[in-house]
């Protein structure tokens, strides 16, 4: 468990989700196997999650911010599921 930036993989989805930090092949290299998953695992939580939430359609800041925090979860789910695949010859 001692890879993850922000100490934990919901920790680190969490920056992901913010745009603190961006999933970069170079950067997955010192993740093990189990690690990607469990990552991968919490990504995808987390946009169930947000997905779920109901925001009023009068606020367009709101909807923005919702939309954008997916835009991210789902661009670091593209890099994480093509490094996994690369990785283990499988699909993740």
């Amino acid at each position: 468990m001692g890879n993850f930036i922000g100490g934990s993989a919901p920790a680190m989805a969490n920056q992901l989700m913010e745009g603190y930090i961006l999933l970069s092949p170079p950067m997955l290299k010192r993740f093990t196997l189990a690690e990607l998953r469990e990552l991968k695992m919490e990504l995808t939580k987390l946009q169930r999650e947000l997905r779920a939430q109901q925001v009023p359609l009068d606020d367009p800041l709101a909807l923005r911010q919702k939309n954008h925090r997916l835009q991210k979860i789902a661009s670091a789910l593209r890099v994480l599921t093509h490094h996994i695949q690369k990785t283990s010859g499988s699909i993740g």
